[in-house]
C-alpha cells in the first residue's frame, strides 16, 4: 500500500465501516475529502443544501441502525448542516457529520469563513473531535461509529482542517469490535413479572427503542400472552400491528384523546423503548402518581413524573420474555383500557366516505392508507398535518411512518424520502408535508431526479403556517403572520422533469395517489386540506370526558 493523505485514509476507514453514502455539498475545505470518495467503493450524493444531507443521513440510520454520513465544507456549511444534525441527536438515529475546515496554521487569527465548528456542534451531538494529528485519524473514526451506534443513538461530529487532510499518512482502519447484548438481573425481572400479575388494568407504552432494538415481535407476543394492551408513540408506530386487537393505535397529541382515557384509569404503565422525548410523562402522569415499569437498553432518565418501581435494563427482547416466564395473568380480567378500540376505531372509519372539499386531513390519511403496503414507507414532515398523520396513519410494520419528534424539524420529509427510496427501493414512498415545509427543502426534489430515486410529496396545502395557526386560536382566538402564497406546485414539479398533479375532489385522490406512484420519475400532489378541523378536534379533546368508563 502506498502512502495515504489524512483525507484517503478517513474514506478507507469509512469503507471499513460499510458506509454506502455520504451526502453533501463540494466546497474549497474538503476537496481533499471529496476527491478521496471518487476514488473509492461510496456513493457520494450532492445535494442541492447541506441541511438535506443531514436530513438524508438522518432517515438513513433511522432506517438501517447505521450511521449515515453526511459532509460539508466549514462556515456557512456547516451551520446549514447542523438542523438534520441535531434532529438525528434528539430522534436517536446514528449520524456521523464531517466537516471541512481552515488549516490549523490560521485558527489563532481572524480568519475567512472560520467558526469553532468543534464547540458549535458539542450541543447537539453525543461526541465530536477535529483531527490534529493525521495518526489519529483511524481511531477517531472508530470512536465516532462506536459512539454514534450504541444505545441511544445519535449524531457525532468530525472536524478536518483542509491543512491535516493534505498530510501523508500512515496506518489502517481498525477493526470494529463486536458488541455483546447485556441483559437484565433475575431480580429485577421478578420484580416486574410480580407488578404486571397484580395489575388490573396494566398499559403497554412503547416507543422507538422498541423499534430501534428489533424487538417489535418480541413486543406483540409479551401483550398477547399477557392480553394487555399497546399505545404507541408518535415513533413508535408498528411496534405492535395497529391491526391487533390489543392495539389502541398513537398517543402523544399535546391536548386530550381516547387514550388520555387508558392513562387515567391505568394501575400500571410498562414502558418499553420509551423515551421521555418522544412525549413527555408529565402530559399522561402530571402527578408522578401511576406506577411504572421501565424496560431498555438504558437506565430511565430523571423526571419527577417518570420514577419506575422497577427498571429492566438490558435487551428488550430478551426482558420481554423473561418478564413473560415469570408473569400470570391468568385470572385477571382484561384491562377496561381494550375497550377504547371500538371507539378508536370509529373515530378512524367515519371519515372513509368523507366528500367535502377541500378535503379533511382525516380523509386524506384514510386514503393514504388503503393505497400504501404494509411495508411502505411515509416520511412525514412538521406542521398541521404531522399531527394528523400521527393521530391517523396508522402502521403494520416498524419504520414505515418516519416522524421527527425529537426534534421536529420542518423540511425533513423529501430528503428523508430520498434516503428511503435508497435504503428500500422496492417500497413506495410517500413524503407527506405541509406547504411551508414542502418550500424548505423542495430543491432536493431534483437530487431525486438526478440520482433515480422516485417517490411522491404529497402536499397538505393550505397557505398557510397551519399548526401555529391552530395554537394561535387555541391560546388567543385569532391567527396572526401565519398566511403565505404558493407557486403552481403542478408547474413547479413539471418546470423540473417531475410530474405534477392538482387534486380537486375527495374522489379524485387515491387515483392521483395510484398515477402518481406508478411513475419512474418523482412526483409531486396538491392537495388542498380543510384545516378547520384543527379546531373540531380540539374542542372534541375539551369536551372528551372518558364516558366509555362510567
Amino acid at each position: 500500500m502506498g502512502e495515504l493523505n489524512t483525507a484517503e485514509l478517513l474514506v478507507r476507514c469509512l469503507e471499513n465501516e460499510g458506509v454506502e453514502y455520504v451526502f453533501g455539498l463540494p466546497g474549497e475545505e474538503n476537496l481533499h475529502v471529496l476527491q478521496a470518495l471518487k476514488n473509492s467503493s461510496i456513493k457520494f450524493i450532492t445535494v442541492r443544501h447541506e441541511q438535506g444531507a443531514s436530513f438524508m443521513a438522518d432517515v438513513y440510520g433511522r432506517l438501517t441502525g447505521k450511521a449515515g454520513v453526511c459532509l460539508s465544507t466549514l462556515g456557512p456549511g456547516a451551520t446549514n448542516l447542523m438542523t438534520g444534525v441535531a434532529d438525528a441527536n434528539l430522534d436517536g438515529a446514528p449520524l456521523v457529520a464531517i466537516t471541512g475546515q481552515v488549516g490549523t496554521d490560521r485558527m489563532h487569527i481572524e480568519s475567512h469563513q472560520y467558526l469553532d465548528l468543534v464547540a458549535m456542534f458539542a450541543p447537539v451531538t453525543k461526541w465530536n473531535k477535529q483531527i490534529v494529528r493525521p495518526s489519529n485519524t483511524a481511531e477517531i473514526i472508530r470512536k465516532a461509529f462506536k459512539i454514534a451506534q450504541s444505545e441511544k443513538p445519535g449524531a457525532v461530529h468530525i472536524d478536518l482542517p483542509e491543512n491535516i487532510a493534505a498530510m501523508p499518512v500512515s496506518g489502517l482502519p481498525l477493526r470494529q469490535d463486536g458488541r455483546e447484548k447485556t441483559y437484565a438481573s433475575f431480580r429485577s425481572t421478578n420484580q416486574a413479572a410480580a407488578a404486571i400479575s397484580k395489575a388490573k388494568n396494566p398499559l403497554i407504552l412503547a416507543g422507538n427503542g422498541t423499534i430501534r432494538a428489533n424487538a417489535s415481535e418480541a413486543l406483540t407476543e409479551f401483550a398477547t400472552q399477557l392480553n394487555i394492551p399497546v399505545v404507541n408513540t408518535f415513533m413508535g408506530k408498528g411496534t405492535i400491528p395497529y391491526t391487533h386487537p390489543l392495539a389502541l393505535w398513537t398517543v402523544g397529541l399535546q391536548q386530550r384523546d381516547h387514550i388520555s382515557c387508558a392513562f387515567d384509569r391505568t394501575d400500571l404503565v410498562i414502558a418499553v423503548g420509551y423515551d421521555l422525548i418522544e412525549y413527555s410523562p408529565k402530559k399522561w402522569n402530571p402527578q408522578g402518581d401511576i406506577p411504572l415499569i421501565h424496560i431498555g437498553p438504558n437506565h430511565a432518565e430523571i423526571d419527577s413524573s417518570y420514577i419506575p418501581l422497577v427498571e429492566i435494563v438490558g435487551d428488550i427482547s430478551d426482558s420481554l420474555q423473561e418478564i413473560l416466564k415469570r408473569s400470570d395473568r391468568s385470572n385477571m380480567p382484561t384491562p377496561a383500557a381494550a375497550s377504547l378500540r371500538s371507539e378508536i376505531r370509529q373515530d378512524y372509519e367515519q371519515y372513509a366516505h368523507d366528500t367535502g372539499f377541500p378535503i379533511k386531513p382525516q380523509k386524506i390519511i384514510y386514503d393514504l392508507r388503503e393505497v400504501m403496503a404494509p411495508e411502505d414507507i411515509v416520511i412525514s414532515d412538521v406542521g398541521a398535518h404531522k399531527m394528523w398523520m400521527a393521530r391517523h396513519y396508522h402502521c403494520d410494520c416498524p419504520n414505515t411512518c418516519i416522524i421527527s419528534n425529537g426534534f421536529a424539524a420542518m423540511g425533513i420529509a423529501i430528503p428523508g424520502a430520498i434516503a428511503a427510496k435508497l435504503v428500500r427501493p422496492q417500497q413506495k414512498v410517500v413524503a407527506v408535508t405541509g406547504d411551508g415545509g414542502f418550500m424548505m427543502n423542495c430543491q432536493e426534489l431534483e437530487t431525486a431526479l438526478r440520482i433515480g430515486t422516485p417517490f411522491v410529496t404529497l402536499i397538505f396545502t393550505d397557505n398557510s403556517y397551519g399548526l401555529i395557526g391552530w395554537k394561535q386560536m387555541a391560546q388567543f382566538g385569532e391567527v396572526n403572520f401565519v398566511d403565505f402564497s404558493n407557486p403552481d406546485f403542478v408547474k413547479f414539479a413539471e418546470s423540473m422533469g417531475l410530474k405534477g398533479y392538482r387534486v380537486e375532489s375527495a374522489a379524485e385522490l387515491i387515483p392521483t395517489l395510484k398515477t402518481a406512484l406508478a411513475q419512474d420519475v418523482p412526483a409531486v400532489i396538491d392537495c388542498p386540506v380543510d384545516y378547520r378541523e384543527n379546531m373540531k378536534l380540539s374542542q372534541k379533546s375539551g369536551d372528551l370526558s372518558c364516558q366509555i368508563w362510567k
